[in-house]
């Protein structure tokens, strides 16, 4: 009988799993995949583009990546060198990210779902060369822009225990101080 799959609680920042250098998984277990199916419906739930295991209290370095609901939010896609639709490989789980930062940069509103109601312009890379794995053990590099970089930028933060208000210019951070501490009161209550 397939498992189901749930929707998990999101870890709201001030857990310390979300500073935590993330494990690499070295094996696909029946257990990682549960995790990732669970975390697509999490972030489908949340209507979110991405969500990284720490995020869900797992730290290892696995996250999911879905933007196929704005097609026009990238100029290219190319995967093991060749050009793909997007649709084609969404959502991705992908697993122990190594990143290539492709300059320009840009800045953009981002959130995240760790931050409910926090959103800020982060300045990152327009392009990013992802070398990943796929669960069935696939490596994939893939090249693009737009939102895709910058979610696969965002969610590999997470897997090294960084966070987009460390990515805040320090005036945005000041500012939103009050608001991040009242968040976390609201959340650790809840």
């Amino acid at each position: 009988m397939p498992e189901e799959t749930m929707v998990r609680p999101i870890v709201i920042y001030g857990d310390p799993v979300l500073r935590a250098k993330c494990a690499q998984v070295k094996e696909v277990t029946q257990e990682i995949r549960t995790l990732a199916q669970d975390m697509v419906e999490t972030m489908v739930e949340a209507q979110g583009v991405g969500l990284a295991a720490p995020q869900v209290g797992v730290p290892i370095q696995l996250a999911i990546v879905d933007v196929s609901h704005d097609p026009e939010c990238i100029t290219y896609l190319r995967v093991n060198g060749e050009d793909r639709e997007m649709n084609s490989i969404m959502p991705l789980a992908f697993l122990n990210p190594v990143l290539e930062l492709i300059d320009p940069k840009a800045s953009e509103q981002e959130g995240c779902l760790s931050f409910p109601d926090i959103r800020a312009m982060i300045t990152r890379p327009e392009q990013v060369k992802a070398t990943v794995t796929t669960l069935d053990g696939e490596t994939l590099v893939i090249e693009t822009d737009g939102l895709f970089s910058r979610a696969i930028q965002h969610e590999t933060d997470h897997l090294n225990g960084r966070l987009f208000i460390d990515r805040m210019p320090a005036a945005t951070k000041a500012g939103l101080k009050g608001k991040i501490k009242r968040m976390m009161a609201e959340y650790s209550q809840g």
